[in-house]
């Protein structure tokens, strides 16, 4: 069986009289059929540009991206069958209400007489009494809900949610993660991007960490939380200033303070400079690292490393063929 998608050696560079950006860099890694797989990195890492050349609406400038064994530019419309996409946009047709929304876009896949599939997204993305609306007078959360059965409409093997739950409220990421594992578990594969790194770390068996447009790390989730180096002391202060020392190793989120522990005596050591500068140190806890302070430290090292800043693709940028 082929794999569900395959990214080899893709690159996509934009260019225009004044200046060059490469947006991605010969980024390679494959996806097997039945992975919840997440795709994390920062603003301009290179995301919604891999995406778009999954979909079809981005030729890259070099390199070969393949779904289920379809090339997703010499067999278009095959690899774009096995794909159901969610994008980031809020797209929807003012013109139709929900049931006529998700029948057409069965339509455009050549699906006729689904209407018990319809049913089922309806009442499972908890659209079912809005049916009969018209799709300008549902809430945002509602029509990111018809975004998602949309995608599913056709009963795609892979599906594509690039930032799904953002600005959405917890009701419907509930939802939509309950409904989404129930696919994944009946063998559909999925290909997730988001910010919300606890829901990757509670979703995703697998991750591929991009930055400025390269793979800067690609391992199971569980091998890298195992590999995380420290735990976390975390405390709340008064307010006032660290020490400069300890705020270059600090996260630090309004009155939250989280420091990288690697064992007691560093926590001492931590904790003592805290009471030196004449601060408090209030509800004091240590906790294992999670996804997003393996996320940072992975960002970090690159940064270090020398990385270039990633940049977005300027929309005057034209596209190197």
């Amino acid at each position: 069986m082929p794999v569900a998608i395959s990214f080899q050696s893709v690159s996509k560079t934009y260019r225009s009289a004044e200046r060059e950006l490469r947006a991605l860099d010969r980024v390679s890694f494959d996806i097997q059929p039945g992975e919840f797989f997440g795709l994390l990195g920062p603003n301009g890492a290179g995301k919604t540009t891999l995406i778009s050349i999954l979909a079809g609406l981005v030729r890259p400038t070099s390199g070969q991206v393949t779904v289920h064994g379809h090339d997703v530019q010499a067999d278009y419309a095959q690899a774009r069958r096995q794909l159901g996409i969610v994008p980031q946009e809020l797209v929807f047709d003012p013109f139709f209400n929900v049931r006529e929304a998700l029948r057409f876009q069965s339509g455009y896949f050549g699906v006729k007489h689904n209407d018990a599939w319809i049913d089922e997204l309806l009442e499972s993305l908890g659209l079912a009494d809005k049916a009969g609306s018209n799709m300008r007078q549902l809430s945002g959360g509602m029509k990111r809900r018809v975004l998602v059965a949309q995608a599913l409409v056709h009963k795609p093997p892979v599906i594509v949610l690039d930032e799904p739950t953002a600005g959405v409220d917890v009701e419907l990421r509930q939802t939509l993660w309950q409904f989404i594992a129930k696919l994944n578990r009946e063998g559909h594969t999925v290909l997730l991007t988001t910010h919300y790194l606890e829901e990757a770390e509670a979703l995703c068996s697998r991750l591929a960490m991009l930055k400025s447009g390269q793979v800067v790390a690609l391992e199971r989730t569980s091998e890298l939380l195992r590999a995380a180096s420290s735990n976390v002391l975390r405390f709340k202060t008064d307010g006032h200033a660290l020490p400069p020392a300890l705020a270059a190793k600090a996260r630090i989120t309004g009155r939250i303070v989280q420091l990288p522990a690697h064992d007691a005596r560093e926590i001492e050591a931590y904790l003592a400079a805290v009471r030196e500068a004449g601060l408090v140190a209030e509800d004091v806890e240590i906790r294992k690292a999670d996804l997003e302070d393996v996320f940072l430290d992975v960002m970090a090292d690159r940064q270090k490393a020398g990385a270039a800043p990633a940049a977005s693709s300027p929309a005057s940028l034209e596209a190197a063929p």
